[in-house]
């Protein structure tokens, strides 16, 4: 049986609909964009969140694609570290929960917090403390945490700790696995561009892209992106939100459109689409099969307040990604 295993930060988001974007000035946090905080910063922004209706959701990029996984019955795993308290405590029983493997190193240090601003237009904007999930480091990385494992998925808001991303892909490489790496937010991709450059030619078998993260990459349109990521992987994938998804293996290229919904909040549709995406595919589904799955559980997951689909949800996306 094909298991998968995730890397990234064991983050818990806070989540917080905003009524216009004058917040977002007043917090010096640029729309869309991924911004990292300290805690003094962390202070100011839970003071303005405490004022709106909120929602409190284990989250992450990586742990989210790999709770996606384990509800549609894929044998996972995710490595992370969390601390000794309340959101590490609620991280750590959501694993449970899901089934999935828990490779969670546990540190005496606040655990990582997303604050998430949703626009109107269902857009999110982080501001994100990492707290014990940035201690996350490549010395600690163990061999065995990558045996068994089929694919290894790491999410790009790690890309920033060079020594740890390659000392975590050689291990997956050296365990047998194939190496997907979902890129992040286009202002991570711009400030690693010269690293994503080095590795992905070298060690990534599947990214997943934005249109955004691709341009910060590129410097040119999706499709273009697309052509030239499959050049340097087995397989590429370029979204192009609620357009649709550009998708290349060698020379065959697909495009799946979106599916048209009632957007309230885009947090986890990448993510979603990535576990959609990455089941069709251990399922020996084609590549557009596999982008419908993925565009599926992304138009589920962008109709609801944060970056899961709720439990009673998947009986019935189950029995629809059956009929592929």
């Amino acid at each position: 049986m094909t298991k998968i295993l995730g890397m990234g930060n064991a983050l818990v988001d806070v989540l917080a609909v905003i009524e216009d974007d004058r917040l977002l000035h007043q917090l010096e946090l640029p729309k869309g964009s991924m911004q990292l905080i300290d805690k003094k910063k962390l202070e100011i922004i839970s003071g303005e969140l405490n004022k709106l209706e909120k929602n409190i959701v284990a989250g992450g990029s990586a742990s989210n694609t790999i709770v996606g996984l384990a509800n549609l019955g894929v044998k996972t795993g995710f490595l992370g570290r969390i601390g000794t308290d309340f959101y590490g405590t609620y991280y750590k029983e959501d694993l449970q929960k899901y089934k999935v493997k828990s490779h969670l190193t546990e540190v005496n240090e606040a655990s990582g917090v997303a604050s998430t601003f949703i626009s109107k237009d269902g857009e999110r904007t982080f501001g994100t403390y990492l707290g014990a999930a940035a201690l996350l480091n490549a010395n600690e990385l163990r061999k065995e945490d990558f045996e068994g494992y089929n694919y290894f998925y790491i999410e790009g808001y790690l890309v920033q700790s060079y020594d740890l991303i390659k000392q975590a892909i050689v291990m997956a490489k050296e365990a047998g696995a194939k190496v997907v790496l979902d890129l992040a937010s286009y202002n991570v991709v711009e400030a690693s561009c010269d690293f994503l450059k080095e590795i992905i030619p070298q060690y990534v078998d599947i990214v997943f892209a934005n249109e955004e993260e691709a341009r910060s990459l590129l410097d040119m349109s999706a499709e273009e992106a697309v052509a030239v990521l499959a050049q340097q992987t087995e397989i590429a994938i370029v979204k192009t939100g609620s357009a649709g998804s550009w998708i290349q293996r060698g020379e065959e290229k697909v495009f799946v459109p979106a599916l048209k919904v009632n957007c309230v909040d885009t947090t986890g549709a990448g993510d979603l689409y990535a576990a959609g995406f990455l089941y069709g595919l251990i399922n020996k589904q084609s590549l557009k099969v596999c982008g419908e799955i993925g565009t599926l559980l992304a138009a589920h997951v962008i109709q609801i307040i944060g970056p899961k689909i709720q439990d009673e949800q998947w009986v019935s996306l189950i029995k629809e990604i059956e009929k592929y």
